[in-house]
């Protein structure tokens, strides 16, 4: 995310900010895989993926969301899983996908997907605004006033979301292998934020397959992960997934893309 943090350093050099907080979270596997972003003065290195996750959330006034893969996809699911838990209806947390114009298909495909395994309750807690960087802007810094005002009237910190309840699952790691990405629960009569728990999991699970050489050598010596779950589900993941393929977002590499997983209905 190198343009966002450039964004912010020239913001700040134009208002005569010169001791901005740029604040990188990652873990030990984006660590091995790439050096942090050089702006970044203040880096945080948590234990695992989901402590990454939830130290984003609980140190967010707002989320933005740029266009990216199925990494990005499966962060979507896990802000959505937290923000649709019922003791998490009524708190404030804007949440924007934005992009340029060529990332529009991108994020219609997410919001299909979204809507019709979901709900409209989870389509309620975002808005994807493309190619109109003011109003995310603008959208964004309407969202911190509600975010302040609720956590001041709350006696809750600003520098960090204690009240926000993250289910235990949500915290432990995800280790994917044959067996736990085949024993997902993938059903549409689970609570919703249960289900986008589990649908995380999925993403994560192709991440890995896609990039971690343990799991890539794990799917050389045993075969594809299958997903499996009801019809209409594994219909909506299957079309999401193509869809990444056709776009060139399943890998960093744009060579021909080989599946590290298959569908099953």
């Amino acid at each position: 995310m190198k343009g966002p943090m450039k964004g912010a350093t020239i913001g700040h050099a134009k208002q005569r900010i010169r001791d901005g907080r740029y604040i990188g979270i990652t873990e030990p596997g984006i660590i091995a895989a790439e050096s942090p972003n050089p702006i970044v003065n203040a880096l945080v290195i948590m234990p695992d993926m989901e402590k990454r996750l939830e130290a984003f959330v609980r140190t967010a006034h707002g989320i933005i969301v740029f266009p990216g893969g199925v990494g990005t996809a499966e962060e979507i699911l896990y802000v959505l899983g937290i923000l649709l838990h019922p003791d998490n209806q009524a708190l404030p947390l804007p949440l924007i996908m934005t992009g340029p114009p060529e990332s529009k298909e991108y994020f219609r495909k997410i919001d299909s997907f979204i809507g019709a395994t979901l709900g409209p309750d989870a389509r309620s807690r975002y808005e994807i605004i493309i190619d109109d960087p003011e109003q995310v802007a603008q959208k964004m810094s309407n969202g911190f006033a509600k975010v302040r005002e609720f956590r001041r009237d709350h006696g809750d910190a600003y520098y960090f979301n204690w009240r926000l309840k993250i289910d235990h699952d949500f915290q432990m790691p995800f280790q994917a292998t044959h067996d736990s990405m085949r024993e997902l629960d993938l059903r549409e009569d689970l609570p919703a934020h249960v289900l986008a728990g589990n649908l995380r999991r999925v993403f994560s699970g192709i991440v890995s397959g896609n990039v971690r050489e343990d799991t890539i050598a794990a799917i050389e010596q045993s075969g594809l992960f299958d997903i499996s779950g009801s019809v209409e589900i594994m219909r909506l993941l299957d079309d999401l997934l193509c869809s990444f393929v056709e776009q060139g977002r399943m890998k960093l590499a744009r060579d021909e893309y080989k599946p590290c997983y298959r569908v099953i209905a």
